[in-house]
């Protein structure tokens, strides 16, 4: 990897990325594009180049710049644990505009790079709760889950082309140490799960789950058993996690 577009970092997982990225020897460029602008306060490299786009934005001839990318990865997006019944209407749109669509229209701007014969490196940041019914993350679950299948189903796509470029799906659980529902961002909280997506991207693997042996391994088996019942256990989860304000 050379030239890398972060799109998302310039907090939480996406900050941790573009610092480890900057950190390898053969790192030129690492653009960085976010919604808020880049605080060189908490990290800073010669070799970052920082952008502000909101990814709501209808044009996104904004990207038509990064011609000499060759690894993408997608880190926008937020939640808020909350029952359905509290999120609003403007609530519901913003989560779509933030979490889904960027990113499915970001890959198909860059979508002739991943046909092509050249290497090029593609993650997105998705969530476990793509992969299950998730109480207090209804819609942003929901979100999520439209992300997985598109990953999924344009890596067949991939594949069946001839393509040896894919798009790595990252869904993990809870993360310290990001921004996500409001918290702070600390990267030397995130730095291990940063290097293990760059490795997993650069093997161009197309699924990363963190931590699935020890905990979402046997999570997933008792959803697929019963996910009533294990509908009903993360609800409970959720509440007694002190996470629910």
């Amino acid at each position: 990897m050379k030239n890398i577009l972060v799109i998302g970092g310039a907090n939480g997982i996406g900050l941790s990325l573009a610092k480890t990225l900057c950190e390898r020897q053969d790192t030129k460029t690492v653009y960085v594009v976010d919604k808020s602008k880049w605080d060189d306060t908490i990290f800073s490299s010669e070799k970052v180049q920082s952008f502000v786009f909101d990814l709501t934005n209808e044009d996104y001839s904004f990207f038509n710049r990064f011609t000499d990318i060759d690894s993408l990865i997608i880190t926008a997006g937020f939640g808020r644990l909350a029952l359905f019944k509290d999120i609003s209407d403007k609530e519901i749109q913003n989560y779509f505009a933030v979490n889904t669509l960027p990113a499915i229209r970001l890959i198909r701007l860059f979508y002739d790079k991943l046909l092509s014969k050249e290497d090029f490196f593609c993650s997105v940041m998705v969530s476990i709760a793509g992969y299950m019914s998730s109480p207090f993350f209804s819609v942003y679950g929901a979100t999520k889950a439209a992300l997985k299948i598109f990953i999924e189903s344009v890596n067949v796509e991939l594949e069946k082309s001839g393509a040896t470029n894919r798009i790595l799906n990252v869904s993990p659980g809870s993360i310290k140490g990001t921004s996500f529902n409001g918290e702070k961002t600390d990267i030397s909280l995130t730095s291990s799960l940063a290097n293990d997506i760059i490795n997993n991207m650069l093997q161009k693997n197309d699924v990363l789950i963190p931590q699935y042996e020890e905990v979402f391994k046997h999570v997933l088996e008792r959803y697929h058993e019963d996910f009533r019942k294990e509908g009903l256990h993360s609800y409970d989860y959720k509440l007694n996690s002190g996470r629910v304000k």
